[in-house]
């Protein structure tokens, strides 16, 4: 019997996905996880075969609860779930221990291929995001600013995309108001910008979503 934790905010989404885990697999069984730290305290009560993660979910920090499972466990076999562009985020989450990357745009028969991909121990990856590993690899990709910050870094954009204040950043990663002010300015160091104005101008040009976290 195959054991699945599905962790996504929206009740919708994870009903889906549940029925669809139960046509592929009868007897699975199925847990669930609204946030980060329902997710945590899924994974300290049972072991799963695979995990289905969404990375925008409120006050979860996307990369430290996929940095949490790996390190729980290396054996963990997660699989995104996301609207985020696969150029951007799906090559930064598996090069950061995710077992494939999945775009929620995805017909249903790529949804059962890569489940049944990342169970029987191999990656999945898209014809898209090979394309991307390919084109980097052979030095065709065009530079993307985003690539140059650091997981932390990566986060704190999206939340300044989305709005919040630095106070609230701190927040919800537990860090000094002082210490994201440090990791803003490092941001816009390395993305060559000055203010949010600007740095909402090469989101955009770039596909950075801030709701893909």
């Amino acid at each position: 019997m195959k054991k699945f934790l599905i962790i996504d905010d929206h009740e919708i989404v994870r009903r889906g996905l549940k029925l669809l885990i139960s046509d592929f697999y009868p007897d699975a069984q199925i847990s669930e996880a609204n946030d980060g730290n329902s997710a945590v305290q899924q994974l300290k009560e049972n072991s799963f075969d695979l995990i289905i993660l969404d990375v925008q979910m409120p006050n979860t920090n996307s990369f430290g609860l996929l940095e949490y499972m790996i390190t729980r466990n290396p054996e963990t076999k997660v699989l995104v779930f996301s609207m985020g562009s696969e150029n951007l985020f799906g090559k930064r989450f598996i090069k950061s221990g995710a077992k494939g990357y999945l775009s929620k745009e995805a017909p249903i028969d790529e949804v059962k291929k890569a489940i049944e991909t990342v169970l029987n121990g191999r990656k999945y990856i898209s014809e898209q995001l090979i394309d991307t590993f390919l084109d980097e690899a052979t030095g065709e990709s065009q530079s993307n600013p985003f690539s140059k910050l650091s997981d932390r870094e990566f986060v704190i954009t999206s939340f300044l995309l989305s709005g919040l204040s630095l106070s609230e950043i701190a927040n919800r990663l537990h860090l000094q108001p002082s210490t994201v002010g440090t990791y803003k300015s490092r941001i816009f160091e390395k993305l060559n910008i000055s203010n949010l104005i600007q740095l909402k101008e090469i989101a955009s040009l770039y596909n950075f979503s801030q709701q893909a976290l």
